[in-house]
């Protein structure tokens, strides 16, 4: 085979107070990549379709896709013809450069004839992301692995895939508003505080837990970031009338997914979802994109 496509669905990173080091699929939504071996001198972006597709860099150098996958077959001496079907907004906070990046490297060793190993894959989409986005794992690697995933380091890359015991359900609001990850990033401190360092490891450690155990009464209390969440909201405007819309619409509790504009809301069934959804679009005013999604069980795969 000389040629293969992959998808990986969309996530959110951080899942509210675990910054960087958590991650949550999200299922019916993503990036689809086609890669092509060549032994061209060098690679190149075919064709670009779908969400914002105007606004992907057709240079391959600057194309996280082509990045992604061309790292993945260096050791091979094969260059990628790329194409890309965009579902995920550019800057959208739903990890669309991770996608992008992890179905190019997926695709690369499908092409390759082979049943891509997670840490190769891993460590391609990481060269894509890091090119774009900043060198962060919180967004690629539940898009590799599904689920609930956890970055315990980024170098080594060691990633774990977490238990999701309850079959909760995520609503993604997005307002017209246009936020980079790499100045969302800077606006946030080095360090903070030892009260509010403690309170995050905090929630994080029981946000995990409650996804293990189904506990949604725990994950009401533990989806509480002190640390971006405060910094980042000003960015959106009406941040608290929309969270606060999906609290009453019966969410256990929401954040902004990655760095924004995206809010999320996580809840028990698909028609809450459904109601917290309408309730946080009503709140920016309607002007707002919305979708509605299981968690994904399942990352990166053949499409």
């Amino acid at each position: 085979m000389t040629h293969a496509t992959a998808f990986a669905p969309g996530s959110i990173g951080n899942v509210g107070p675990g910054f960087d080091v958590l991650g949550l699929a999200v299922d019916g939504i993503g990036d689809r990549v086609t890669v092509e071996l060549t032994r061209d001198a060098s690679s190149r972006v075919a064709d670009i379709t779908g969400r914002d597709a105007e606004l992907v860099p057709r240079d391959a150098q600057r194309n996280c896709a082509v990045i992604a996958a061309e790292a993945y077959l260096r050791p091979f001496g094969y260059r990628a013809v790329v194409t890309i079907e965009k579902g995920l907004a550019l800057a959208g906070g739903m990890g669309g450069s991770a996608a992008s990046s992890v179905a190019g490297a997926y695709a690369a060793g499908l092409a390759l004839g082979q049943a891509p190993n997670v840490r190769d894959v891993l460590a391609a989409a990481l060269e894509g992301e890091a090119a774009v986005a900043g060198r962060h794992l919180d967004n690629i690697a539940p898009s590799v692995v599904g689920g609930l995933a956890l970055v315990r380091s980024v170098e080594p890359i060691d990633v774990v895939r977490l238990n999701v015991a309850a079959d909760w359900w995520i609503a993604l609001v997005t307002p017209r508003v246009r936020i980079q990850t790499k100045e969302a990033r800077a606006l946030l401190p080095d360090a903070c505080d030892r009260v509010t360092w403690i309170q995050q490891m905090a929630n994080t450690t029981a946000l995990a837990h409650a996804f293990a155990t189904g506990d949604g009464e725990l994950l009401r209390r533990a989806l509480d970031d002190r640390y971006a969440e405060p910094r980042r909201a000003p960015l959106i405007p009406r941040f608290a009338e929309a969270k606060r819309a999906a609290l009453d619409a019966g969410a256990f509790g929401g954040s902004i997914s990655g760095s924004g504009p995206t809010l999320f809301a996580i809840t028990a069934d698909e028609r809450i979802a459904r109601a917290c959804a309408d309730a946080m679009r009503q709140a920016f005013g309607g002007n707002a994109d919305v979708h509605v999604g299981a968690v994904a069980k399942e990352g990166v795969r053949r499409a």
